[in-house]
């Protein structure tokens, strides 16, 4: 747990716990106990903001982050629970790259008849997802979540790219996109840290989503990522099910955190 949190997080918590607590209460294991799960609450406190759907028409979310960490998978949960809550969401094929990530969007739509806007494979992504917005325009769609590369071989040019995505939406839509979602593997650790920072450096990260919580490191990186970038939790996944992927709520993170720890 201690490990993922991180030196400078780790240290900002002892420091505060030493600050706030008496020396009574240092000596007392319980009562430092529960001034520690304090001291976390507060960490989380500040990130703890659900995702809010407007009514945009459409309301377009631009997933990111780099291969391998459940993007996609979060995409097609995501479009399964706002489908469930009686919206109409569309999908953009935006990782052309892979001819694998466009398949698996498009079979996701298929089977839950939700439409995908996709071209070729290595079609610019930038015109795809202009494509999509133009199409979820026309259709009055509420939601429209775009996927997007995630390949870390060429930083720059990857970064590049997702600029470019966003000028591109702009000129549909000057409010667009409404959230800029981050995907994180939670098991990855410091990992998940400098792949935020990079994103956030890029493009201003406005929501991310810690996948794999499920792992044996128990998410201690939530608390460093919470710490040092300030940008709002949307959702964690803690299992391979739709319903796994939950709106994020810091009380019962920490709930669950400190029931395991004990």
């Amino acid at each position: 747990m201690i490990a993922d949190v991180g030196v400078d997080t780790t240290r900002k918590i002892i420091d505060n716990l030493t600050a706030h607590a008496s020396r009574k209460e240092l000596k007392d294991a319980e009562a430092l106990y529960s001034k520690l799960r304090e001291e976390m609450s507060d960490i989380l406190a500040g990130v703890d903001k659900p995702l809010v759907i407007e009514d945009k028409k459409p309301y377009v979310i631009l997933m990111v982050g780099v291969n391998g960490v459940g993007k996609t998978t979060t995409i097609g949960k995501l479009a399964r629970q706002y489908q469930s809550e009686g919206k109409t969401v569309m999908l953009a094929a935006g990782d052309t790259f892979r001819a694998a990530a466009v398949e698996q969007l498009q079979v996701w739509g298929e089977r839950n008849r939700i439409p995908v806007v996709a071209q070729h494979t290595g079609a610019d992504p930038a015109s795809v997802i202009f494509d999509a917005i133009q199409s979820a325009k026309a259709k009055g769609v509420d939601v429209l979540i775009a996927d997007t590369a995630g390949r870390l071989q060429n930083k720059a040019h990857l970064m590049e790219e997702l600029k470019k995505i966003v000028r591109v939406m702009k000129k549909l839509d000057e409010e667009a996109p409404h959230e800029i979602m981050l995907t994180l593997d939670a098991s990855t650790g410091q990992n998940a840290v400098s792949q935020a920072k990079l994103f956030n450096d890029a493009v201003g990260l406005t929501g991310i989503t810690l996948t794999k919580l499920d792992g044996t490191a128990k998410g201690g990186v939530i608390f460093s990522i919470a710490d040092q970038f300030g940008i709002p939790i949307r959702y964690i996944g803690i299992g391979e099910g739709i319903e796994d992927l939950r709106p994020f709520k810091a009380d019962d993170f920490i709930e669950a955190l400190f029931a395991r720890e004990e």
